[in-house]
């Protein structure tokens, strides 16, 4: 006996409604993690109260100092950078250019169709590194040194009583 499969396909099938939409936070990440290592970049400015939040607080916020227009295929990015003292801003905004195309590009399939980018300060590595340093780094750091100096007064405390306990002739009788 033979049996015959019939594939029962419908040529009235029909595209479900509704549309794919990105909100401006999901763009900016996009366009934060694609910026984080190009050469001659130092960081984005992510404008006074956002500084100052940082200077507050340690904070990898990816998208402080990315505006975005997003519409239903484009995009239109804004950054405010600071670049390495030495490099070329020319090569640096090139760069931007490329990888935020790709990265929107491969991520959301929106197309970017305008990039403005204002160098807002130049600096050198160290300058920009001193500047990362937060209260909280601080008072970090200052937890830890007391912390250190008062291990090392307990040490010594402890290293005097036992060679006093092991020494008869500092004992008191």
């Amino acid at each position: 006996m033979v049996t015959e499969n019939k594939n029962s396909q419908r040529s009235d099938v029909t595209t479900p409604k509704g549309e794919l939409t990105f909100n401006d936070k999901v763009i900016q990440k996009v366009i934060g993690y694609a910026i984080e290592n190009v050469p001659g970049l130092l960081g984005v400015d992510g404008g006074f109260m956002a500084n100052i939040k940082n200077k507050i607080v340690n904070s990898d916020n990816p998208v402080d100092g990315i505006s975005v227009e997003v519409g239903k295929e484009q995009v239109a990015v804004d950054l405010n950078v600071i670049m390495a003292y030495g490099n070329n801003a020319h090569d640096i905004y090139k760069t931007l250019t490329e990888v935020i195309t790709k990265q929107l590009t491969e991520i959301t399939s929106l197309e970017l169709v305008e990039l403005n980018v204002e160098v807002i300060d130049i600096q050198t590595k160290s300058e920009f590194d001193a500047d990362q340093v937060s209260l909280q780094d601080r008072v970090t750091d200052a937890g830890n040194t007391i912390k250190e100096k008062t291990t090392d007064g307990v040490n010594t405390v402890k290293e005097t009583a036992s060679k006093a306990k092991n020494d008869e002739d500092v004992r008191v009788v």
